[in-house]
C-alpha cells in the first residue's frame, strides 16, 4: 500500500472513531438528561450503539480498499469486540498507573492514554487483524485475456 493510500485509510479510521465517540457521548447525554435513565447504564447503552456505528463505517468504508476481507462479518465483530475490551483494559489501567504513580489528573492521563492506545493499539489491530483484506495479485498482461488463473502460473 503507498504511503499516501496508508495516510488516507488512517484518516478515515479517526473520522470512523470520532463519529463512534461523538454517538456515545451524545446518546449519554440524552439517555441520561432526557430520558432520566442511570448515567451507568447511559454509558452502557450509548457505549455499545457508539460502537455499532464506529464498526459499521470502519467496515464499509473506513478499511474497505475493494478487495475481500479475511473474515467474515460475525468474526469480525467478535474481533472487533475483542480489541474494543483490550483497549478499554488498557486505558483504563494506563490512566490509574499515571494517576498512581505521578499524582496526574485521571483527566490528564486519560487524555494521554488515550492517543497512545488508538494510535498504537486500536489503529493497528482494526487494520491488521479485524478489517484484514486479502492481497489480490496482479495478472500480468500476458495472461490478460486467458483462462488461466495466477495460481496455475
Amino acid at each position: 500500500m503507498s504511503k499516501k493510500k496508508s495516510i488516507l485509510v488512517f484518516l478515515k479510521a479517526q473520522v470512523s472513531a470520532f463519529a463512534g465517540g461523538v454517538t456515545d457521548y451524545g446518546l449519554m447525554i440524552l439517555f441520561t438528561e432526557m430520558l432520566g435513565i442511570h448515567f451507568t447504564i447511559s454509558i452502557l447503552l450509548s457505549g455499545t450503539l457508539g460502537g455499532i456505528v464506529n464498526f459499521c463505517i470502519n467496515r464499509f468504508w473506513a478499511f474497505n480498499d475493494g478487495n475481500e476481507y479475511v473474515a467474515s462479518p460475525k468474526n469480525q465483530l467478535i474481533k472487533f469486540a475483542a480489541v474494543v475490551l483490550g483497549s478499554i483494559s488498557l486505558k483504563s489501567a494506563g490512566t490509574y498507573l499515571l494517576q498512581k504513580c505521578f499524582n496526574l489528573d485521571y483527566r490528564i492521563g486519560r487524555l494521554l492514554i488515550d492517543s497512545v492506545v488508538s494510535y498504537g493499539f486500536n489503529y493497528p489491530m482494526m487494520k491488521l487483524w479485524v478489517f484484514k483484506t486479502q492481497v489480490m495479485e496482479t495478472v500480468p498482461s500476458e495472461y490478460a485475456d486467458t483462462d488461466r488463473l495466477i495460481n496455475q502460473r
